[in-house]
């Protein structure tokens, strides 16, 4: 975390101001060093809807930016704002956030010998790999009926099968496009092994998107990840979210859980497509 405590108080909602005064001159340094290095992995690799919000936001290498600033475009662009949290908040608060178009963001930033490999978010992660896609307004609307959704798995003892689909969607999603694969997953879009690892290594299995496969597969949290689902558009990333999914849940809970490389007779592995062009 960066070397002074903030100040302020934490308020019910696990929010805080952002402690901007807590930032050291090596906090920034290390946001400059992860923007330019993920700027030059990304080219030909990251979804253009990212690197236009990226753009539009005015998210820049200079140092860590103002949330409050970040807010202002990004509700006037879809009507999200992003709060300042001190690291994951309790699943029924994040939710709450989402649904009512709030993104929690970390306010701290790694320490320069956590560059390649962070368990936890921290402020890149989120501000650089999650916000730019807020200003697209289908993923927008996406995230908030995600929320929605959560607060109501919640109710359902459901939790589990959509923690599996934010992974792979919000965190590991890959993106068709007629130049080939592209990245929209923040954890992919924040991190530079699995930037190059997810589109150019054979190794992964890369399927079609489908809601009820997604949730029935488990995830890995410590490596590079065994499948990554591929969807066509955002459009259909927002129709899967649409119907209720009770139905879903209790045929979930007939089948049984796949492991993160498995891979069911019949499927169709994608293509692998080198992103970098």
């Amino acid at each position: 975390m960066a070397s002074q405590a903030p100040g302020g108080s934490l308020r019910d909602d696990h929010t805080r101001d952002q402690p901007v005064a807590a930032y050291t001159t090596q906090d920034h340094a290390t946001w400059r060093h992860l923007f330019e290095r993920q700027g030059e992995l990304l080219r030909g690799r990251a979804c253009e809807e990212f690197l236009d919000g990226l753009h539009g936001l005015g998210i820049a290498a200079g140092g860590i930016p103002d949330f409050e600033r970040l807010s202002d475009v990004l509700e006037a662009a879809t009507r999200w704002r992003i709060v300042a949290v001190d690291g994951l908040v309790p699943d029924l608060i994040f939710f709450r956030h989402l649904a009512n178009r709030r993104f929690p963001v970390t306010w701290w930033i790694r320490r320069p010998e956590q560059l390649d490999y962070l368990q936890e978010p921290d402020v890149f992660h989120d501000i650089y790999g999650h916000v730019p896609l807020l200003m697209n307004p289908v993923f927008a609307d996406y995230m908030q009926a995600y929320g929605e959704g959560g607060l109501k798995a919640a109710d359902l003892g459901a939790l589990t099968y959509l923690a599996r689909l934010y992974w792979y969607t919000v965190e590991f999603g890959l993106i068709r496009r007629p130049e080939g694969l592209r990245i929209y997953g923040s954890g992919i879009l924040s991190s530079k092994g699995e930037s190059i690892y997810c589109l150019e290594s054979p190794l992964p299995n890369r399927l079609p998107f489908d809601l009820l496969r997604v949730m029935q597969t488990d995830y890995r949290i410590d490596d590079f990840q065994s499948t990554y689902f591929v969807i066509e558009d955002f459009q259909q990333l927002f129709e899967a979210t649409r119907p209720d999914f009770t139905p879903y849940y209790q045929e979930l809970r007939g089948r049984p859980k796949l492991k993160p490389d498995a891979i069911l007779p019949g499927e169709r592995i994608v293509e692998r497509t080198l992103g970098a062009s």
